[in-house]
């Protein structure tokens, strides 16, 4: 997972470490080491900002020691990444859904993002995590535009035992969404999770009927599922998304299969919306909580 971001990181901590650390003597190898940020999917104005702070932060570090050089060049690029990684908003899943329990109202979250990602299989690991934690779910299935959408989701739904709200292919998604929401809490079900068609974001009709759903419902949060391996398009979708419907927050897909790693970076940056979760298998349980500093020790080896 992420070999080549760690990989550029190790090979600028090592070159940076044998260094004068002032900037002209700095500039070359940070050069060198955007483009090897690029090539990874990280984004030019998150590679500009990774490697503007950090010669920033070095220029002129006065330093005894190799050993010493190594600890300083290490820290200060990990403190860059967080800064990178963290947005003013935390959101703590478990809480608000225990906050609305105990308001005796469902928490409600709206999916949103483009066929291919994996959306639907998200939703399935996110009802699971809720399982396991011993809070009921129901689904919403309201992409009523996809052939075999709802029977996806009804599979899933059989296997986890979990009831889906649906209607017919070509029925209104809003209204889908909303007696899903009436359902909860007529059956004191806490968590509704809704299921809406993966469209381009291009597709100006089709994200109308995204805000519709999202005004008909008012959901807690406003998911965005984007698959990691399609590099700087998930920077492009995630921004389109946001600037449309307005996200909360983001889950990355696939990333398992991710050798670079700059979608994680990226997205969060651009969007300055928390990652919830990283998907990292094919099981339900293939679903991590998604820590900044764990990302950020991870890369950074």
């Amino acid at each position: 997972m992420f070999e080549k971001l760690k990989s550029g990181f190790k090979g600028l901590v090592t070159k940076v470490t044998t260094t004068e650390l002032k900037t002209e003597s700095l500039t070359p190898i940070i050069s060198d080491f955007k483009m090897n940020l690029a090539e990874n999917d990280v984004a030019f104005p998150v590679a500009d900002k990774i490697c503007d702070d950090l010669v920033a932060r070095l220029d002129g570090v006065q330093v005894k020691r190799m050993e010493d050089r190594k600890k300083i060049v290490d820290e200060n690029l990990r403190q860059v990444l967080l800064e990178v990684m963290l947005t003013n908003q935390r959101i703590d899943l478990l809480q608000k859904a225990e906050e609305k329990r105990q308001k005796k109202e469902p928490l409600t979250l709206m999916f949103v993002g483009i066929n291919g990602t994996g959306k639907t299989t998200t939703i399935a690991k996110v009802a699971r995590f809720f399982q396991d934690k011993k809070y009921t779910v129901v689904l919403a299935g309201a992409d009523t535009y996809r052939a075999g959408s709802i029977e996806q989701l009804e599979e899933h739904g059989r296997r986890l035992g979990v009831r889906v709200i649906k209607s017919t292919y070509g029925g209104d998604p809003a209204a889908i969404a909303y007696d899903t929401v009436n359902h909860a809490r007529a059956h004191g079900i806490n968590v509704v999770l809704i299921d809406t068609a993966g469209r381009m974001q291009t597709n100006q009709n089709l994200m109308n009927e995204l805000i519709k759903v999202k005004r008909v419902v008012q959901p807690d949060l406003t998911v965005f599922t984007v698959d990691s391996l399609i590099g700087n398009d998930a920077v492009l979708q995630a921004e389109e998304f946001n600037k449309a419907v307005g996200i909360d927050a983001t889950i990355l897909t696939k990333v398992d299969a991710d050798v670079k790693g700059g979608s994680a970076l990226s997205v969060t940056y651009v969007t300055q919306r928390p990652i919830l979760f990283i998907g990292v298998g094919q099981t339900y349980k293939d679903l991590e909580l998604f820590n900044p500093d764990k990302f950020v020790k991870m890369v950074l080896g």
